[in-house]
C-alpha cells in the first residue's frame, strides 16, 4: 500500500497535549517562579501569605461568591473530592452520577468504602450522560461536570433546582477555568492545579457554599476520618484551612507554579479569556474530526461536547475489520509514532476508555500547535494502515 498523505513539514512548537498534567502556558519558565517562600515553613508568615494569595486569586479569577470558602487540599482533585464525600455524605439519600472513569471511582467510593445505605447509581457509557433529571432534589448528588476521559460534559444545570435540600458535590477538575460554574447550585466543588491551568500536581482545591459548611458542622459521619479529611475543629469548620493553614505540608514550589499560571491567565483577561481560548482550540479539533471520515467524536450530542479533553474514535472499514486487540493498538501506535518524532506527547485515549485519541484543548494550549498536530495524525494513521 502506498502513502496517500505526505509527511507534514511543520511540527508543533510545544508538543504537549496531555490531559493532565496539561501544557504549561506559553512563555513559562522556572526562572519566573518566585522563591522567597522556598525553604520556609508553610506556617511562617511568608509561606502562609503565598498560600493565602493562591486562594484569593483563585476565588477572584473564578468569580466565587464572597460567602463561599476556598481551601487548598492534599492529594489533588481526588483528595479534595473524597474529603467532600467523606465529610458530607450519609446525612441524606445520595445519588452518584458517572459516565467515565473518574466518576466511576466516586461510585466505588460510595458503594465499597462508605457503604452508603440509601444510594442511587446513575451511569452511562462513554460519550453519553445519564438522565440527570431523574435525580431527586432531596438527594445529595455527586457528579463530574466534565468527563475527563470521555469528553462528555453536562450541558447545563437545569436539573438542579434552586434551593434544593440535598447538597451537590461537583468534580470540576477538567472544566473549571474552561467552563463557567453555576455557583448558586454548587455546594462543594473541587479541582486540581495540574488540569486546566497546567500547573504542578499533588494539590487540589475545595470550594464550599454556606450550605456545605452547615452540612459539615451539623453532620458527624459514621465512618472514621483520616487526618487529611478532618475539616472540623471543636465541632465547627476549621476556617484556618481556607486562609492558607493547610491540613498538611504543601509544596510551596508547586504553589508558586500555580500562582504563576493564575497571574498569566489574569493578564490575558481572566477566566473569560480562558473560556474563549478553550472554545477556539476545541473548535479546531472538533471541526477537523467532522471533516475526517475515519474519525468521529466520542460524544454525539453537540451540547454535551467538552472544550477541554476532546476524545475521538475510529470508524472506517479498515479499522472495523480489525480484531479488538488490533483496534486497541491503533491509537497507541499513532501516539508512539508522533512522540518518537517530538510531534505530540501523551494524547492517546485513557486506558479504560474505548480505543481512542484524546487531545487537550484547554487555554494553556496554542491554536497553532493544534493546527500543526492534526496533519501529523492523518499521516500517522496512513502509516499504521500501511503496516508501519
Amino acid at each position: 500500500m502506498t502513502d496517500t498523505v505526505s509527511e507534514p513539514a511543520l511540527k508543533p512548537e510545544r508538543p504537549y497535549f496531555s490531559s493532565g498534567p496539561t501544557a504549561k502556558h506559553k512563555g513559562w519558565s522556572a526562572d519566573r517562579l518566585k522563591t522567597q517562600a522556598l525553604g520556609r515553613s508553610h506556617r511562617s508568615a511568608t509561606g502562609k501569605a503565598r498560600l493565602k494569595y493562591a486562594i484569593d486569586l483563585s476565588k477572584e479569577m473564578l468569580g466565587v461568591p464572597e460567602d463561599y470558602l476556598v481551601g487548598i487540599m492534599p492529594a489533588s482533585d481526588t483528595g479534595a473530592l473524597e474529603c467532600a464525600m467523606w465529610t458530607m455524605l450519609g446525612a441524606a439519600p445520595t445519588t452518584v452520577a458517572a459516565w467515565e472513569s473518574f466518576g466511576n471511582v466516586w461510585i466505588q467510593d460510595a458503594v465499597k468504602q462508605l457503604k452508603l445505605k440509601d444510594l442511587t447509581i446513575l451511569d452511562a457509557d462513554y460519550g453519553e450522560i445519564p438522565d440527570l433529571g431523574t435525580i431527586s432534589q432531596d438527594n445529595d448528588v455527586v457528579f463530574t461536570w466534565n468527563g475527563t476521559t470521555s469528553g462528555a460534559k453536562i450541558p447545563n444545570t437545569d436539573w438542579l433546582a434552586p434551593g434544593r435540600s440535598g447538597v451537590t458535590i461537583n468534580d470540576a477538575t477538567s472544566a473549571i477555568f474552561a467552563q463557567e460554574m453555576n455557583w448558586a447550585k454548587l455546594d462543594a466543588t473541587t479541582y486540581s492545579w495540574q488540569k486546566v491551568m497546567g500547573s504542578e500536581a499533588q494539590h487540589g482545591m475545595l470550594i464550599l457554599s454556606p450550605k456545605a459548611i452547615d452540612r459539615i458542622e451539623s453532620h458527624d459521619p459514621e465512618w472514621p476520618l483520616p487526618k487529611l479529611f478532618r475539616l472540623k475543629k471543636g465541632g465547627k469548620l476549621n476556617r484556618g484551612i481556607f486562609e492558607g493553614a493547610t491540613i498538611n505540608t504543601p509544596s510551596l514550589l508547586a504553589t508558586e507554579d500555580y500562582i504563576l499560571a493564575l497571574e498569566w491567565a489574569q493578564a490575558l483577561g481572566g477566566r473569560q479569556a480562558m473560556f474563549e481560548r478553550a472554545d477556539a482550540n476545541a473548535k479546531i479539533v472538533t471541526d477537523w474530526i467532522e471533516a475526517t471520515p475515519w474519525l468521529r467524536n466520542m460524544v454525539s450530542d453537540l451540547a454535551k461536547r467538552t472544550n477541554t479533553g476532546v476524545c475521538m474514535v475510529f470508524q472506517d472499514d479498515w479499522y472495523e475489520s480489525l480484531s479488538p486487540e488490533e483496534q486497541a493498538a491503533v491509537p497507541k501506535k499513532i501516539a508512539a509514532m508522533l512522540e518518537e518524532r517530538d510531534v505530540g506527547y501523551d494524547f492517546n485515549g485513557y486506558r479504560d476508555a474505548p480505543p481512542s485519541l484524546r487531545i487537550w484543548c484547554g487555554g494553556t494550549v496554542e491554536q497553532e500547535d493544534l493546527k500543526r498536530l492534526l496533519p501529523w495524525i492523518e499521516w500517522a494513521y496512513e502509516q499504521v494502515k500501511a503496516g508501519a
